[in-house]
């Protein structure tokens, strides 16, 4: 499969031609360190020359494949998913005195986790479910990858072999012990109980052993609940941390009995992630000595154990010093949380921290597995091009800066060029520090769920538990206790809304900077700046102004009701047609109405400006954005504007129309009949734009 991807590199990158040119060829040396190449020009029969590249094992040979396409050729790494364009010329000079050897990668196992993949399990290219997982794997080896856990759920199950096929070692999600199916799905009407069923349990990992025999693969082992959740969520008689980690810790051990039993060379790892971390840290986990430890960070590139709702106990995240052992780490370019991570734009977080970070897993030794969660590839192309390098040798003491800064100008100059690149550049380095702060942590910078999950969870808590008695004391929303632990609604949005506001501006700014920069570049780089970039600017900065409005919307509606009159004489006459809008102590609810129309239609916006960055084959990619949502936040906000025009408006629906509807009666002519069909909430608020 590598040789056929150079054979297409070549004809993107080459013109026919009558020159003479050179063979590649091959030839196994069992003296070269595994997953190393040597590349020399040989002189053959009849004085024809050949590139030859020499290797001991599969990807030995093909690092050098690629190695080739990309330093004679110019193929970059992502130059599918960065839609590098190529100039076809007539040949490619190596000299007769040509020699490279490589060097073996610092971090033994490294690869990526194709999770949370929403939108290229949803995309085909020309028509075919399989292609992007091959470009995806591609892309892997491009960067010196040798593993992968190939999609989430029943996506590992589908193209583990296409993983295998291309030369990858496979290994599992730590929700899915040894690659098994997951009981729940295996036995979707049993219990989830290894005590009532452990015989099926035992099968099911058997199984697994059993359909991957003929792979390479390191074996994961651990014991989850069905999904990502702690197991005792479908097991509640697991009511202490002791319980839960002496069968953990039993069912591991069976695990790897298992495995050893199939093949006693076998190479077995371990997550320690989440409350598997904490019960590891309480001394509750035995775990025999030579399986790989695995650590996670956070979610935002901080290796802490992540935040799970409410709780955020911010455990170190890397083994003690001279902790002896096998370590690696789970790290996040993309993350998942529906509170404030990155899923669908660039990790939050700058370069130079991802490369401190990283600089201190190589000092606590945790190089013998790093397993990168890469998501959909393309929106997260830049962060994963730095830890390609960073995987392949430990950057320099306290460069940090000056690593990832000379990391974003080579990316920039990769896939733009070099007249655009150092402005595209300086903009790619301005990416974290418009992302706003929204905790304590130097980590807690917010991706775009943060916004969206934000304004559908705040949204969400006002419609379903609005106090129209007593609008001020409207109680909090659970779901955002996370962020702010406050005892009302109001209270929650008045600390919300400054990040948001602040944001919006720092995002108005920025957008504005690279539309600048936009208008003055032409061809091929322009589009490609569009769509690689600028739509994550549009992304943040449209989901900021429709949070923003959000906020405003139902704070109209959370006010301080003043008490009533006793004596009805003295309650203010409202005019039937305005009741309720100008009444002060009264929620507006016209005034919410038309902010929560603000609020859809910026969203919305955001949802069409990254829909045409769509183009070529990469038609219909956004198509089931379906984690951050954006689409969803609009659909959500048009709820709001039905919810508050229900208690304005209704149960007529004639007020707020014949206020703006010219020829609809006009809001001081009080008639019986209508004279005006009901106008739609939008049809409304394009009225009152």
């Amino acid at each position: 499969m590598a040789v056929n991807a150079l054979k297409r590199d070549i004809q993107n990158t080459l013109s026919d031609s009558d020159l003479e040119g050179l063979s590649i060829s091959f030839n196994h040396v069992e003296d070269i360190q595994k997953e190393c190449f040597v590349i020399r020009v040989k002189e053959g029969t009849e004085g024809l020359r050949s590139l030859v590249i020499s290797a001991s094992d599969d990807l030995g040979f093909i690092y050098g494949i690629y190695f080739v396409s990309k330093n004679f050729l110019g193929v970059n790494e992502f130059w599918f998913w960065s839609e590098q364009e190529f100039h076809k010329k007539e040949s490619v000079e190596i000299p007769d005195d040509y020699y490279y050897e490589s060097e073996p990668y610092e971090v033994r196992f490294r690869g990526w986790f194709v999770n949370d993949e929403v939108l290229i399990d949803d995309w085909k290219v020309d028509g075919d479910n399989e292609k992007p997982w091959e470009m995806a794997f591609e892309a892997l080896l491009r960067c010196g990858g040798n593993m992968t856990i190939p999609g989430t759920d029943e996506n590992a199950h589908i193209y583990n072999k296409l993983a295998s096929k291309m030369g990858l070692w496979v290994t599992h999600h730590h929700a899915e012990p040894l690659g098994a199916k997951m009981f729940a799905r295996a036995y979707p009407d049993l219990d989830a109980s290894y005590d009532k069923y452990p015989e099926l349990f035992e099968k099911l990992w058997r199984d697994a052993l059993i359909s991957q025999e003929d792979q390479k693969v390191i074996w994961n082992l651990g014991f989850r609940g069905q999904g990502d959740r702690p197991f005792w969520s479908d097991d509640p008689a697991y009511d202490t941390d002791e319980k839960r980690g002496k069968l953990m810790s039993k069912l591991i051990r069976k695990q790897y009995d298992l495995v050893k039993e199939y093949d006693d060379k076998a190479i077995c790892c371990t997550n320690l992630y989440g409350e598997t971390m904490e019960l590891y840290k309480k001394g509750l986990l035995d775990i025999p000595e030579d399986v790989i430890f695995i650590w996670a960070d956070n979610g935002f590139g901080k290796m802490v154990s992540r935040r799970q709702g409410n709780h955020n106990p911010r455990i170190y995240a890397l083994p003690e010093d001279n902790a002896g052992g096998r370590h690696g780490i789970y790290y996040h370019a993309s993350f998942y949380d529906l509170q404030a991570a990155a899923q669908m734009t660039m990790l939050p977080n700058s370069p130079a921290f991802v490369v401190k970070e990283i600089s201190n897993v190589y000092d606590k030794k945790a190089d013998d597995f790093w397993i990168i969660n890469c998501s959909n590839i393309k929106p997260h192309a830049y962060y994963l091009d730095l830890l390609a390098r960073l995987w392949k040798k430990a950057p320099e003491t306290n460069g940090f800066e000056t690593f990832a800064d000379s990391f974003t100008d080579d990316y920039c100059n990769s896939y733009f060029e070099e007249k655009n690149a150092k402005e595209i550049a300086a903009l790619y380095k301005k990416w974290a520090s418009y992302c706003p702060s929204y905790g304590p942590n130097e980590d807690d910078h917010a991706g775009e769920q943060f916004t969206n999950h934000g304004a559908r969870v705040l949204t969400t808590g006002f419609v379903t538990a609005f106090d129209k008695k007593d609008p001020a004391n409207t109680k909090a929303a659970d779901e955002w206790k996370w962020f702010s632990d406050k005892k009302t609604l109001k209270e929650q949005i008045l600390d919300y809304r400054p990040i948001i506001e602040k944001a919006l501006t720092g995002y108005k700014e920025y957008l504005d900077q690279s539309l600048e920069l936009d208008n003055r570049i032409e061809g091929i780089d322009k589009d490609r700046f569009e769509d690689l970039f600028i739509w994550q600017v549009k992304y943040h900065y449209y989901s900021y102004l429709g949070a923003l409005h959000t906020c405003d919307a139902i704070l109209k509606c959370l006010v301080e009701k003043k008490p009533e009159f006793d004596n009805a004489a003295e309650r203010e006459v409202i005019d039937c047609i305005s009741q309720g809008q100008d009444k002060e102590g009264e929620p507006d609810y016209l005034g919410a109405f038309y902010e929560a129309g603000l609020a859809a239609r910026a969203f919305k916006t955001g949802y069409e400006e990254m829909r045409k960055a769509e183009k070529g084959v990469f038609k219909g990619f956004f198509n089931n954005d379906c984690e951050a949502d954006i689409r969803q936040s609009y659909y959500v906000l048009c709820g709001l504007m039905s919810f508050v025009r229900f208690h304005g408006d209704g149960p007529h629906f004639y007020k707020w129309q014949r206020m703006y509807q010219q020829g609809a009666g006009g809001n001081k002519v009080h008639l019986i009949l209508r004279i005006r069909k009901h106008l739609t909430d939008q049809e409304l608020f394009e009225l009152m734009l």
